[in-house]
């Protein structure tokens, strides 16, 4: 029923208020009854309408996107529609509604924009179309199931490093040849020897040619391997800031991606916790980052245990050959003691390994907090918590694993500078 058919009811009062009786209220009443049931019969049924959504582009989270959905009158009646097309609330969706008349055989599209505030694939809801004849007084309504995804990729607002970044690789690389040979270098050009230099990079065939003191020069080598494990379990669903914990792993695994493949070394991601749940390669693609931030779009932390031995298989089978092996994973201690320590050894065996984690910016902020005994108590327990992170690192460097710790705004940038850090020394 519509608000015309109400207005009409109210007027239908007016005559059985002049003549009072039951036998005009009950003509009134079948008056407007009978102009009900006409005007159903002379309003066209919903389903003669063609619906078709067409998501918009996939977007990084924080930028808006659309979806256009098109309405085709397949009927020979004049279709006057009132539409609503809906879409999960992280979607995003303004201005659901609207107002059609379309002619026989004709067609238009609806444009919702969206602003999405949820990364992963945002599924639209079902579209309601109301029609009505000229009338107005009985409106048909019916809701239709218009599948449509629209794919939100992870922000990668650590991406505003990325060029500082890749400046300092570019100086290292030629520019600024590394001057220590070891492990991870390749000779890179001859100088002419200074003091200072270390005498066994003496070059003495060439020396003896140039019959002055020559020494090489090295350079970080090229096409090395980098792993990344990003843990997906249910110390990753934890909240970190603006977003968890497996919000900021994923912005470092892009960064780190962007970094080494824009400096010719080959890039593995592996996001696993109780199995595996994607793997992404830089190796043939064009681009890395998108292609990984594709392959992360639907994954979302799950509340399981790591299986670290299960990962250690996985780390193994992907690259046979030396790599670096970043596990992005909770400095917790029962996780670090009881399933990661013991698998160290086989990855050491083959594979330099660092460990990086979020550290929650709010434990500095209760440690710091001593005015009352209800914050001295929290104080405490705050700085229990860093004490035992501490621990845990001092732990790992025994065992011959670098570790990095920080904010999940900073974690990015000092995974990255510690990347850059052991390309400069030669130790990848």
């Amino acid at each position: 029923m519509t608000t015309r058919l109400l207005l009409l009811t109210l007027l239908g009062i007016i005559p059985v208020m002049l003549m009072p009786g039951f036998t005009s209220a009950l003509i009134v009443a079948g008056i407007i009854v009978l102009l009900a049931l006409v005007d159903f019969f002379l309003t066209p049924p919903p389903r003669l309408a063609s619906l078709q959504r067409t998501p918009g582009p996939m977007v990084r989270l924080g930028d808006p996107t659309h979806s256009t959905l098109t309405v085709v009158n397949d009927s020979p009646r004049r279709l006057r529609l009132a539409v609503r097309d809906a879409w999960s609330p992280s979607a995003g969706a303004k201005s659901t509604r609207s107002r059609l008349d379309l002619a026989p055989e004709e067609n238009t599209q609806v444009v919702t924009q969206l602003l999405p505030v949820r990364r992963g694939a945002l599924h639209g809801d079902k579209v309601t179309i109301r029609s009505r004849s000229v009338v107005g007084l009985i409106a048909r309504q019916k809701s239709f199931d218009v599948p449509a995804i629209v794919r939100v990729l992870p922000p990668f607002i650590s991406r505003r490093e990325l060029p500082s970044k890749t400046q300092k690789l570019r100086e290292l690389d030629g520019r600024s040849a590394v001057m220590i040979r070891g492990m991870g270098t390749e000779f890179d050009s001859l100088r002419d020897y200074v003091d200072g230099d270390d005498v066994r990079s003496i070059d003495w065939r060439a020396s003896a040619r140039a019959q002055d003191l020559v020494v090489k020069t090295w350079r970080p080598e090229r096409d090395r391997r980098v792993v990344i494990v990003v843990d997906s379990s249910r110390l990753a669903a934890r909240r970190c800031g603006d977003g968890t914990v497996f919000d900021a792993a994923l912005e470092s695994a892009l960064l780190l991606t962007a970094l080494a493949s824009g400096a010719g070394d080959r890039v593995d991601v592996v996001v696993a916790d109780a199995r595996i749940r994607a793997i992404a390669s830089s190796h043939r693609s064009k681009d890395p980052v998108h292609d990984l931030s594709v392959a992360l779009t639907t994954v979302h932390p799950e509340l399981y245990d790591a299986d670290w031995e299960q990962i250690s298989s996985t780390v193994l089978a992907t690259s046979r050959q030396h790599a670096l092996v970043v596990l992005v994973t909770a400095l917790d201690e029962g996780s670090v003691s009881d399933e990661i320590l013991p698998v160290l050894p086989t990855l050491l065996a083959r594979h330099r390994v660092v460990l990086a984690s979020v550290e929650d910016p709010g434990l500095r902020e209760l440690a710091a907090r001593r005015d009352g005994t209800d914050e001295i108590f929290t104080a405490a327990a705050a700085e229990s918590e860093l004490l035992t992170s501490k621990s845990l690192q001092t732990r790992l460097r025994g065992a011959s694993v670098q570790s990095v710790e920080a904010g999940p705004d900073d974690l990015p940038g000092a995974l990255a500078d510690l990347y850059i850090n052991l390309k400069a020394t030669g130790k990848l």
